[in-house]
Formats: C-alpha cells, sequence, structure tokens
C-alpha cells in the first residue's frame, strides 16, 4: 500500500515538474520569436489534459476492498480518460473558443459520469 501511494506522488510530482517546464520552455521560446503566445498555451493546456487521462488509467489499477467502489473507480478511470484525450486533442487542433468550450464540456461530462454512475450503485444497492 505505501509503495503504491509513493509512486502515485512520484508520478504527480513527475506531470507537474514536466507541465513546469514545458510552460518555462515555451515562454522561452516565445522571447525568441519561435512560438507565440497561443502555441504556449494550447501546450500547456494540452499536457494538462493528457494528465487528466494519464490520471484515468491509473484510478482503476488502484487496490479497493470492495466490489461495488472498483466498479465506481473502473466508469471513472473510463471517463476521466476519455474526457482527458478530448480535452488534448481540442487544444491541439480546435480553434481555440472551441477547445475552450469543449474541453471544459468534455471534462465536465466526465465528471458528471461518474457522478450519476456512483448515485446509480449506491441506489441500487440501498435497493438490495
Amino acid at each position: 500500500m505505501k509503495t503504491e501511494m509513493k509512486n502515485d506522488l512520484i508520478g504527480n510530482f513527475a506531470w507537474a515538474g514536466a507541465i513546469v517546464l514545458v510552460a518555462l520552455a515555451g515562454a522561452f521560446a516565445r522571447r525568441q520569436g519561435y512560438l507565440d503566445g497561443e502555441t504556449v498555451t494550447r501546450m500547456v493546456i494540452g499536457l494538462n489534459g493528457l494528465m487528466i487521462a494519464w490520471q484515468g488509467n491509473r484510478l482503476p489499477k488502484t487496490f479497493v476492498p470492495s466490489a461495488c467502489a472498483r466498479k465506481a473507480r473502473r466508469v471513472a478511470g473510463w471517463s476521466l480518460a476519455v474526457s482527458g484525450l478530448v480535452y488534448a486533442g481540442l487544444f491541439a487542433f480546435a480553434p481555440m473558443q472551441v477547445a475552450v468550450a469543449g474541453g471544459v464540456g468534455a471534462v465536465v461530462t466526465g465528471m458528471a459520469v461518474t457522478f450519476g454512475y456512483c448515485l446509480a450503485l449506491r441506489d441500487r444497492a440501498k435497493a438490495a
């Protein structure tokens, strides 16, 4: 259990460091005239979407003793992974206005799917 938590913490710090490094490198490249401001913004925000997808991929792999919790984690993992990839893809290829609206919508939809599934599991458990 402790090793799993340590690995999660290391992974989270690695993502944070990567995002900060990309932001710093992008700011430097922008000051040198190699990139424009929108490209740097898209790179950093797109990395956030990839981080969400990574978290979603990791979520079902952590051990929980309850079968109900495992089901909830699987759905949460799928919804986070898909919404994170949609978020990153929109920031990579869509116009900025569409990327912001669609990316936020994708993440909110993923959260709503997870929340709705958890409520459905709770209702089924109460009925049983």
